[in-house]
């Protein structure tokens, strides 16, 4: 049975995945996002810390028996930081996600935007070949820095795999972390932006791993000749198509193999995964307070933020 997100750890998410901080030099701060308690060391290596807890939830019954209620809880979001511009901006940029996202603060979106080779846990591979290899094959070439941009945005710009070989696909594959309890995500999609073109016809072909049964399934086909958007959702089994590292893997592919005269070419635009989390439905800032500690060299630039979030949950027994 699926179970729900604290909403700590749901509030977590969503800053470290949206917030977007621009220092005064003109590059991105890094900003160490965690659960309670502060860290000063962190600020050695972080241009600041923010640190997400719980003060307290309130519950109400929706129904006479008490089967259904409401739980509001309350979470303290404290920004630290010893250059009081860059505090600002942080409070900023909170106050802005909540603001963005609080009619959906379960719905998170990855793609592959500012990854390149030493970044992060989403990776994106290639090869040509007569088969479909499965994720972890040792044929499968990482993209470079350079290749890793071409797919950064929708736009015109794509990364191009080429099958010379007779009888071999230009194939791609990409994986995601979802940094989330299997036993909490509600639905997953996983969405391909390009095309392909080979001798015998233009087209694509995506599909998902199946960590379960070791298999890719789930096919979804286009015939284009230009960029399609072509899309897997999942709303059940979840967890089969998550390994042990929660990685999921999307394999896409031309839908006709070289000739070995004329190559196949898989053209990639954008890719993109999108998960639901069961938890949180609503969330919104209600307070913030200045708690600045002066009395220290260097000083520390703090601010609390008070969100209130909301969720309707199912209560078992009675």
């Amino acid at each position: 049975m699926s179970q729900t997100e604290n909403p700590v750890l749901t509030v977590i998410r969503l800053l470290r995945r949206y917030l977007w901080i621009v220092k005064d030099d003109g590059s991105l701060a890094n900003i160490y996002v965690s659960q309670e308690w502060y860290d000063r060391e962190l600020l050695k290596n972080y241009d600041g810390q923010i640190t997400v807890g719980l003060e307290r939830s309130e519950f109400e019954k929706l129904n006479f028996d008490g089967s259904l209620r409401r739980k509001d809880s309350y979470l303290k979001v404290n920004v630290w930081a010893i250059d009081r511009s860059c505090r600002d901006k942080i409070v900023a940029d909170v106050i802005r996600v909540i603001g963005e996202r609080r009619n959906k603060p379960n719905v998170f979106d990855y793609n592959f935007v500012g990854v390149g080779r030493p970044t992060g846990t989403h990776k994106a591979y290639h090869l040509a070949s007569d088969t479909e290899p499965n994720p972890v094959d040792n044929d499968w070439n990482e993209f470079t820095d350079e290749e890793y941009v071409k797919i950064w945005q929708s736009d015109d710009e794509h990364f191009s795999k080429v099958a010379n070989e007779n009888g071999k696909y230009a194939i791609a594959l990409f994986r995601f972390r979802i940094d989330a309890e299997k036993d909490v995500i509600k639905q997953l999609t996983l969405k391909f932006e390009g095309y392909g073109t080979a001798p015998a016809g233009n087209g694509i072909i995506i599909k998902i791993w199946n960590n379960a049964d070791q298999t890719w399934d789930n096919t979804q086909t286009g015939n284009s000749s230009s960029d399609e958007l072509l899309t897997i959702s999942l709303t059940s089994n979840l967890e089969n198509y998550l390994d042990e590292n929660s990685y999921v893997y999307l394999l896409s592919k031309t839908a006709y193999p070289s000739d070995g005269t004329t190559p196949a070419t898989l053209n990639v635009d954008y890719v993109e995964a999108d998960f639901t989390i069961n938890g949180i439905t609503h969330c919104n800032i209600i307070s913030q307070r200045d708690l600045d500690e002066t009395r220290v060299k260097p000083f520390l630039w703090r601010t609390e933020l008070m969100v209130k979030t909301l969720l309707f949950e199912k209560v078992l027994g009675g």
